[in-house]
């Protein structure tokens, strides 16, 4: 346990893993409590969230998990409320819910596209809306949105939604730190490349043809390193953002890939 966080009360959407292993989510909030941090663990699958701060337990930090459907002002707004409630306060904000459809504009619903919208955007402005005023009133806060390269690269899994949620997000974060920079709020946003997570077995093994290991294979081919990184690369960038060494650092689109967008 170190203490880079320590006293604050980190909200983590998406805290859970979709699958067996550790998730972006998961690995940010195991991260926040090894250094300090009461978490907040949120998931729309309970379980999920509940299997992370088993983790936290048993290695001596505090949490506790709260279901909700981010894309849903209602949720949102109690979600804030009950970290108020139970820990008094909210100093990070860490929006890592986000699903993938693959498609390009042929094949791509508009049912498909509002909903990687809602989940996506929408949610990440509907906990900044709430967890703003609180922050605002402490006169510091830090909020940390996950985007993705795939926001300024195109990727081989075409997905055109999701592409465009995510350069969204770098906006929408900007103009976020702008607003609140006076307030004490920062806002930063960070963009994992090629990362090797459950999330990726579940919304991409289709796409790369159903077999998983050639998955894996051809995106390690893919990085200048190699190889994908993992959800602690992206984890350990959080916990700077939410830590006071980056107190000077807002408005940012932080890119974690190992080199891949630096390639033509």
């Amino acid at each position: 346990m170190g203490n880079r966080v320590e006293g604050k009360v980190a909200v983590v959407t998406g805290a859970g893993s979709v699958g067996s292993g550790i998730g972006n989510g998961k690995a940010a909030a195991l991260v926040y409590a090894r250094e300090g941090a009461r978490v907040m663990l949120v998931d729309y699958n309970l379980e999920a969230a509940h299997e992370t701060r088993a983790l936290i337990e048993q290695e001596g930090g505090e949490s506790f998990a709260f279901q909700a459907d981010v894309s849903q002002s209602g949720a949102c707004q109690r979600m804030i409320e009950e970290c108020i409630r139970t820990y008094g306060r909210i100093d990070i904000l860490h929006n890592n819910v986000g699903i993938e459809l693959a498609g390009g504009l042929d094949t791509t619903t508009e049912e498909a596209w509002d909903r990687t919208m809602a989940v996506n955007l929408k949610s990440m402005f509907l906990t900044c809306k709430y967890a703003a005023p609180y922050m605002e009133r402490q006169e510091d806060g830090s909020i940390i949105n996950i985007s993705s390269i795939n926001a300024i690269r195109t990727l081989p899994a075409l997905s055109l939604p999701y592409a465009a949620s995510k350069a969204a997000i770098i906006a929408m974060t900007r103009e976020i730190a702008v607003e609140y920079a006076a307030k004490g709020i920062r806002a930063n946003a960070i963009l994992p490349g090629m990362m090797s997570t459950p999330f990726v077995v579940m919304s991409l093994t289709e796409a790369y043809g159903g077999d998983i290991e050639e998955m894996m294979s051809k995106r390690d081919a893919l990085c200048p390193t190699g190889k994908q990184g993992e959800s602690w690369d992206v984890a350990y960038l959080a916990l700077f953002l939410a830590s006071d060494e980056s107190k000077y650092i807002t408005g940012q689109a932080i890119v974690v890939d190992g080199a891949q967008t630096c390639r033509i």
